[in-house]
């Protein structure tokens, strides 16, 4: 039962939105995580083993990853208080 100073509107829902910037947030764990996938010196890249240019890649997608989800999110409690106004 909510408290009763918790509206039904502010409590957290889980939303399509919400789902795609969980997983937007998870990708770059399994990827990391998944090491087999990258362990390993071929294909190098400007004389870097993939072992390594894989890692800082990753660190760039995480990057447009996070930033994804944030503006998700963001969008979408905008979109909820702008309804909840009217």
């Amino acid at each position: 039962m909510p408290e009763p100073s918790e509206s039904p509107t502010s409590r957290q829902v889980v939303t399509p939105t919400r789902v795609v910037a969980g997983l937007c947030l998870i990708a770059p764990f399994v990827a990391m995580l998944w090491v087999s996938s990258y362990a390993r010196i071929e294909p190098t890249l400007i004389g870097i083993p993939f072992f390594y240019w894989y890692q800082m890649l990753w660190v760039l997608i995480s990057t447009v990853l996070t930033m994804t989800a944030y503006k998700l999110v963001q969008r979408e409690q905008r979109a909820r208080k702008g309804g909840a106004a009217k």
